[in-house]
């Protein structure tokens, strides 16, 4: 079973960075006979998830939402079997719970839709504020 579990929330101020892990077990990243799909998604309360980032073994390119493209990185290290969100430049509206996603198989789909993936971490908050 996966399990994905983050980590490096916290509060920051506007224009400040932040760097999320999300440490991934049950799962190989550098296992060659499936495929990942990892992600980052957030959430205010009240409102829909949105997704953030995503990267996956079977497609070399990130894929990330607008709102973050430019400001936000994900990339994976197979030694630390983990996944990083390096968000800079941050703003007020960027304030949520962020959570780690994840798809494990022979196919796996580079996507922002919360459908797509199985398996979820717990949530670290993200506070930016002065």
């Amino acid at each position: 079973q996966v399990q994905l579990v983050e980590s490096g929330g916290g509060s920051v101020q506007p224009g400040g960075s932040l760097r999320l892990s999300c440490t991934v077990s049950g799962f190989t990243l550098d296992d060659s006979s499936d495929y990942y799909a990892i992600g980052w998604f957030r959430q205010v309360p009240g409102k829909e998830r949105e997704g953030v980032a995503c990267i996956s073994s079977s497609d070399g390119a990130p894929f990330y939402a607008d709102s973050v493209n430019g400001r936000f990185t994900i990339s994976g290290d197979n030694a630390k079997n983990t996944v990083y969100l390096q968000m800079n430049r941050l703003k007020p509206k960027d304030t949520a719970i962020y959570y780690c996603v994840g798809q494990i198989g022979p196919v796996v789909l580079l996507t922002l839709l919360a459908d797509g993936y199985d398996d979820w971490g717990q949530g670290t908050q993200v506070t930016v504020s002065s």
